[in-house]
């Protein structure tokens, strides 16, 4: 469940992220994590599901393939507009 625990510091990140931006300090570490972090979120879930394949267990891939397909898209959209609210030039 490595994916649950990058999922959860990338949101831990996104919200010191905009905490940091509110308060009117450097922020671009916060950021950077961020969405380092949903990047790894979304490496290793697709590990996971690599792995369900070369175990053949259609039935795993069948049941959380089509629900986190839309998750992980809507989260990732999230992330990125989260944390890319606070980016200035």
């Amino acid at each position: 469940m490595l994916f649950m625990i990058f999922g959860i510091i990338a949101i831990v990140a996104t919200f010191i992220n905009l905490y940091l931006y509110k308060v009117g300090k450097d922020y671009k570490l916060a950021m950077a994590i961020g969405l380092s972090f949903t990047a790894l979120t979304l490496c290793a879930e697709y590990s996971l599901v690599s792995m369900w394949v070369e175990a053949e267990d259609w039935a795993a891939l069948m049941d959380v393939v089509p629900g986190m397909e839309r998750a992980l898209w809507f989260l990732t959209i999230v992330s990125i507009l989260l944390n890319f609210a606070t980016f200035r030039t």
